[in-house]
């Protein structure tokens, strides 16, 4: 009895590593969605590095709405940045082993920057309501000052909230199974290998979807539902359409954010019976948004279009003065 203990104990011990095993049930072929999850990548990096080197660029872009979108491309590489390498790794190389430090490390930042974005989608929709509803006081509300603040509440929110998921998942005792059928340190992925009790680790999970996503969009949506009533009382055709216009944009790639988590949530439900598909929507699901954003809001906002032209103009015609002090 003791000595099956003590080969027990021991053997949870040498687990020092995950196996990520990538997408379940087609690990034969899966390196051939390297190539479209490598250029959504790239896509996401490039164009969310250029949106924010325009914002910073151009005086015009300086404006809070402008500020909030700067913010969100960064949290979108960082996003992106976190999974991506590790998933072309394993289709590429074939390196699906990774320590438990690295994997809480992932999850802990997948959380956090998850939790960013929602966040942040959250700052834009009240930005939007108190520029629309509210106009004359949005100057003296919507401050650098109120910015700084709003983004540093987020940044501790999601940074605090979020620690005590790779803590109780590192808590967790994974006496011999390692392989993890997924591309990333899922939460749910990693503690279902624990050979002990994990209904805090559940409970918790999803008390922080909850407290974070959920309240998140509760706000955003009733947001935005204010600013529609205050929009179809607008007595100027043309000021309807430009206050339309400029919440489209938000609204679509909100929509876009939520139903998919919404989606994953609900596939999660037939993971057993098809466990490639709730796998497959969450990696997309962090990559996808990261790509689609700068593209939706360079289409809609022509202030953004005008910025980008004005960089592509200054990088290949630089200034005289610079020309001139080069040589």
């Amino acid at each position: 009895m003791d000595t099956s203990t003590s080969v027990t104990n021991s053997s949870s011990l040498h687990i020092s590593q995950f196996i990520l095993m990538g997408l379940p049930g087609i690990h034969e072929w899966q390196h051939w969605l390297s190539l479209p999850l490598a250029l959504l990548y790239l896509l996401a990096l490039a164009a969310n590095l250029l949106i924010f080197i325009t914002i910073q660029h151009e005086p015009t872009l300086h404006e809070p709405m402008y500020r909030f979108l700067g913010i969100l491309a960064l949290v979108d590489i960082g996003l992106a940045t976190t999974i991506m390498p590790k998933i072309m790794a394993i289709f590429w190389f074939d390196a699906k082993a990774i320590s438990l430090p690295e994997c809480f490390a992932q999850m802990y930042v997948i959380h956090c920057f998850f939790g960013m974005e929602s966040g942040i989608f959250l700052c834009m929709a009240v930005d939007r309501y108190i520029a629309i509803c509210h106009p004359l006081r949005y100057p003296s509300i919507v401050t650098t000052a109120f910015m700084a603040k709003v983004t540093g509440f987020m940044v501790l929110r999601n940074g605090l909230l979020t620690i005590p998921v790779p803590v109780l998942a590192a808590q967790r005792l994974y006496c011999s199974k390692n392989e993890i059928y997924h591309c990333l340190c899922s939460n749910l992925g990693v503690i279902s290998l624990a050979c002990d009790d994990i209904t805090v680790n559940k409970l918790y999970q999803l008390f922080l979807a909850w407290v974070l996503v959920g309240s998140d969009m509760a706000l955003v949506f009733s947001s935005y539902a204010l600013i529609l009533h205050t929009v179809l009382r607008l007595n100027s055709t043309k000021a309807m359409s430009k206050a339309l216009s400029t919440c489209s944009s938000h609204l679509i790639l909100i929509s876009f954010f939520y139903t998919g988590i919404i989606v994953l949530s609900v596939t999660h439900l037939i993971e057993e019976k098809i466990p490639l598909i709730p796998v497959l929507l969450n990696v997309l699901h962090n990559v996808i948004p990261p790509a689609l954003n700068p593209m939706v809001y360079a289409l809609r906002m022509g202030e953004l279009r005008l910025g980008f032209q004005r960089i592509h103009r200054w990088v290949n015609f630089p200034p005289t003065s610079e020309v001139t002090l080069a040589l």
